[in-house]
């Protein structure tokens, strides 16, 4: 919490931090995700699809980073390539995707 706390005393709304939040519970604790959670969340003006996404996505990138963990796959994100890899890799990506 304490980056979360950080990043609200340098701007962070409170509707994105109740959503980082549960975002965090759910990577710690999924099992003491309670409805009041989402209706939290709700009151923050997040509509139930939205938070069925943010449920979804955030359990699926635990899933990869623990197959990864599970298997020692160790490799450089997207975040740690050079500018330029970077744009070249998406511009390969969106020529797969228009083909």
């Amino acid at each position: 919490m304490a980056d979360l706390d950080a990043a609200s005393a340098a701007g962070l709304e409170a509707p994105r931090r109740a959503m980082l939040e549960l975002a965090e519970k759910l990577t710690r604790h999924a099992y003491k995700i309670t409805p009041e959670d989402a209706e939290g969340l709700r009151q923050h003006g997040y509509s139930d699809e939205q938070i069925a996404e943010l449920i979804y996505d955030a359990a699926l990138f635990n899933f990869f980073n623990k197959v990864a963990d599970a298997f020692g796959i160790e490799g450089r994100g997207l975040h740690e390539l050079p500018m330029d890899q970077l744009l070249q890799a998406t511009a390969q990506n969106r020529r797969a995707k228009s083909t």
